[in-house]
């Protein structure tokens, strides 16, 4: 009675962890839906915050790298346009053909204004 019971409880665990969605894997759908039939418990799960020497620290060389007086210049550039298209966005007093042209040309005077910063960065 007891294996019964327990290949029961078992069997509806596999049921209720199955997963019928879709399989995207780097942004293709292969396909149509995947069955993945899993317990959710992993192999070293209890015991991994004293398992893995560097918990809570990113992996060495993850994305951090300091900013130059470049990227700075750059970021306060695209903070300071991103606000101006943001008012012209919400400028109901234009039609919109006027605002779509409005907002091309401060994306364009951006990208001449980020230029500009880069050649006198590296003329210097």
């Amino acid at each position: 009675m007891k294996k019964l019971l327990v290949i029961s409880v078992l069997s509806i665990a596999v049921v209720f962890s199955a997963s019928s969605q879709k399989f995207v894997h780097g942004g293709f759908n292969y396909g149509g839906p995947r069955v993945i039939v899993g317990t959710g418990w992993g192999v070293y799960a209890p015991l991994y915050p004293f398992y893995y020497p560097y918990w809570g620290y990113p992996p060495y060389g993850y994305g951090y790298r300091p900013m130059s007086k470049l990227d700075m210049q750059i970021a306060d550039i695209k903070h300071d346009y991103s606000e101006k298209i943001a008012s012209v966005k919400q400028d109901k007093s234009l039609t919109h053909k006027q605002r779509r042209q409005e907002v091309r040309a401060l994306k364009h005077e951006r990208d001449n204004d980020i230029e500009v910063a880069k050649r006198n960065y590296y003329k210097h």
